[in-house]
């Protein structure tokens, strides 16, 4: 062996550690391109979560925002609408789950759908649990609740299916209070 194929042995060598590092630099790029791609866009990431000024909400009333292209029912409740939520038996309900994103796993009470211990405040998705209909509000139905028109569901006054084709209670999302006139959502 001469030492002129000694060298030709190390060039190859290094070609091939060279070409194969290109590859691996190339492969990476291109993964990372298309990872990267399916992450949400800025103007999704900026509705992922909003605050709501809940200020100017008087007992008796309801808010509705815009939160994830889906409204979202703020209420103020007044007691008598408390008192009619709270003394509802739990085997009267349709849906005996609370369907509330903040405590998974619980039953339908009013204390587990409300954002406050009193039970003044009820935050809920405004889309009917049957097929996805907005239903009126402020008192609306049979049970003091909500209505919705379409088909006829009836929730009462913490948002539970009382009569009608919809499976389930209305949802409750991740919501939380930042101070007293403000609410996080999500």
């Amino acid at each position: 062996m001469s030492h002129a194929d000694d060298h030709a042995g190390t060039r190859r060598d290094f070609l091939y550690y060279a070409t194969a590092g290109a590859g691996a630099v190339a492969a990476g790029a291109a993964g990372w391109t298309l990872v990267n791609q399916m992450n949400p866009s800025a103007d999704v990431q900026a509705l992922s979560s909003i605050y709501v000024d809940i200020s100017g909400v008087e007992q008796g009333t309801q808010l509705t925002v815009k939160w994830r292209g889906k409204p979202v029912f703020i209420r103020r409740r007044t007691q008598e609408e408390i008192d009619a939520a709270r003394g509802v038996a739990l085997d009267e309900l349709i849906d005996p789950s609370a369907e509330n994103a903040n405590k998974p796993g619980a039953d339908a009470s009013d204390e587990n759908r409300t954002l406050d211990e009193a039970g003044e405040w009820l935050v809920m998705m405004g889309v009917c649990t049957h097929l996805g209909c907005v239903p009126l509000g402020n008192g609306a139905g049979e049970f003091g609740g909500w209505f919705c028109p379409c088909h006829g569901s009836h929730y009462d006054t913490a948002g539970r299916i009382r009569k009608g084709p919809a499976p389930r209670n209305l949802d409750v999302p991740i919501a939380q209070f930042t101070d007293e006139t403000t609410i996080l959502l999500g």
